[in-house]
């Protein structure tokens, strides 16, 4: 197997690591570890799936980076979080490597960083790039403000979907709920919460419950949404134990990294078949190109689309096929 870049440049003997803790900043859940003492990586993460990936090999888990002799930020897809990374890295770390893909823009994080700091020792290799610095106040401005309310009236803060503006597949979902909902709804990927006060205004909703894996993402629907009925979940949407709902709404994710995936949302379709009563229903919203067809005529005895535009369908799912 090819060595990473991070192998390739601790091998070839380009970067010299110091002794001491060595922490590992959002990596995915492949991340090549094989070059670092094991004993002193942690990981530092905010995605459920990849932090019970992380905690199943044996490795200690944070959400909070803490002083460390190594900070490696392996660069996310979002500019602004990885600038934030960044910037964190600097802030506890005595070097800091930072680590991705071109497609993730670290060619541009990498220009900015030598527009401060001059040449960086750098290895380009599979597509992407690593280089590596001692930690600096240069980037303080980088550094992620707490969540704060947008134009449109949430708070959102750097790295969760849809920051900037309410995600129209998700407004297009809320105005076509009906005027009744079953007792106990849940939302599947809940982000930062935009679905929540629509299926609280509707009449019969008894509880509600916020699943949602990424960390930045439930930190935001905290603050956006304080209606006594919600409770909040940081867990993988897909793998959940627990009680069953009568109804859930959702808009699935569909990308890994910035490679459309429609898998994902499948596995959500078929997840959400799993968790609702024989009674249960679900309502989403899902891009108009995706093939969810199939899934959902797998999982679901009933299946409709009930509207949509150009852009995006929706579909209205019942009772739900419990040997999915």
């Amino acid at each position: 197997m090819a060595q990473s870049r991070l192998s390739t440049a601790i091998t070839d003997g380009l970067l010299i690591l110091p002794e001491g803790r060595v922490a590992l900043m959002r990596p995915d859940a492949t991340y090549d570890v094989e070059p670092l003492p094991r004993d002193a990586v942690q990981i530092v993460h905010g995605f459920y799936p990849d932090v019970t990936a992380w905690q199943g090999a044996g490795f200690p888990t944070s959400q909070d980076l803490t002083k460390t002799a190594v900070a490696i930020v392996v660069v996310p897809r979002a500019k602004a979080l990885a600038r934030a990374m960044v910037a964190e890295a600097c802030k506890h770390a005595d070097l800091v490597i930072v680590d991705g893909q071109k497609t993730d823009g670290v060619d541009s994080l990498f220009k900015a960083c030598r527009k401060e700091l001059g040449n960086l020792p750098s290895i380009t290799k599979a597509h992407g790039r690593i280089f590596w610095f001692a930690t600096t106040d240069a980037f303080a401005s980088w550094a992620a403000p707490e969540p704060a309310k947008g134009p449109h009236g949430y708070f959102t803060t750097a790295g969760v979907f849809s920051d900037g503006a309410i995600d129209a597949g998700s407004a297009l979902l809320a105005d076509a709920l009906p005027p009744k909902l079953p007792a106990r709804m849940a939302d599947f990927g809940a982000g930062w919460g935009y679905l929540a006060a629509p299926v609280l205004a509707r009449a019969g909703v008894t509880s509600l419950d916020l699943i949602e894996a990424e960390a930045l993402s439930l930190k935001c629907a905290r603050l956006n949404v304080t209606d006594p009925r919600v409770t909040f979940q940081w867990a993988d949407a897909t793998a959940l134990d627990g009680p069953s709902y009568d109804g859930i709404v959702m808009n699935p994710p569909f990308h890994a990294g910035r490679a459309s995936d429609p898998s994902l949302g499948r596995t959500f379709i078929q997840a959400a078949a799993r968790k609702l009563v024989p009674h249960g229903k679900l309502w989403m919203v899902a891009n108009r190109h995706l093939p969810y067809e199939d899934a959902l005529a797998e999982s679901f005895r009933n299946v409709d689309t009930i509207g949509g535009n150009g852009a995006f369908k929706l579909i209205h799912a019942s009772r739900p096929n419990r040997k999915v």
